[in-house]
């Protein structure tokens, strides 16, 4: 099998149609998406209908969760709270219908587990911070791979024969009898200090993960936020990747 995982689009169609049109390069059987379709960005709804087209594997991010009304939003920071006010009235009933419904959760066979932040706490979405954050994690996790959106940053965090590794390479050989989080990093909002949009393949028969850079207009993506009278910050940031 091969998978084309993508996560964290953020309302960022430029970044969006940039990936996938060089992910159909790959011809996968299969997409995943590791969530937070919305948030942020200028186009939540154009990025869910070209997201939902694909028929992936998805689970829900918090910011999906924010806008379908089911998550909290005291928590989330000024930006971000006035970024999902704004995408809720973009989106339309059944929009926030399909949102709703995303799980928190989801396996493929005995290969992939799919999540949007940790296995051991989903519905909370707390970030992957410490080693005891990673081995937790991965005491929960009953397949070989694990693949994770929300902090923005591509990793891995891989447990073989008892040693604990981080990973930073962007090609992952995953060896047997290990397990592995990788985190996938973000389409519309990469947070590495690297502007290009990031996705991931992932191919069974080869055991190998390729974390994948995309170049797409970030200029024209940063002056639709603003033109949308959403926070300036959120543009900027685009320009930066942080």
């Amino acid at each position: 099998m091969r998978y084309v995982i993508f996560g964290d689009i953020h309302g960022n169609l430029e970044a969006l149609t940039a990936v996938l049109e060089q992910a159909r390069e790959e011809k996968p059987d299969q997409y995943i998406c590791v969530g937070d379709i919305v948030g942020y960005g200028a186009n939540p709804a154009e990025c869910l209908e070209e997201t939902r087209k694909l028929n992936p594997v998805m689970v829900a991010g918090n910011h999906d969760f924010a806008a379908a009304g089911i998550l909290n939003t005291s928590f989330f920071n000024p930006y971000a709270l006035d970024s999902i006010n704004w995408t809720i009235k973009q989106l339309n009933a059944d929009d926030l219908n399909f949102l709703r419904r995303l799980k928190l959760l989801q396996k493929i066979n005995e290969d992939v587990t799919v999540v949007h932040s940790n296995l051991f706490a989903p519905e909370l979405f707390e970030y992957i911070q410490t080693s005891y954050d990673v081995q937790l994690g991965l005491s929960y996790l009953s397949t070989p791979v694990c693949f994770i959106g929300h902090s923005h940053v591509p990793v891995g965090f891989s447990l073989t024969r008892g040693t604990l590794s981080f990973i930073t390479d962007t090609t992952i050989k995953i060896a047997p009898g290990s397990k592995i989080i990788i985190n996938i990093g973000s389409v519309g909002q990469p947070r590495d200090e690297n502007p290009q949009a990031t996705y991931a393949v992932y191919d069974t028969e080869e055991n190998l993960v390729r974390l994948k850079r995309v170049d797409y207009d970030v200029n024209r993506a940063a002056r639709k936020i603003i033109q949308a009278g959403l926070p300036v910050i959120l543009a900027d940031r685009l320009k930066y990747g942080r």
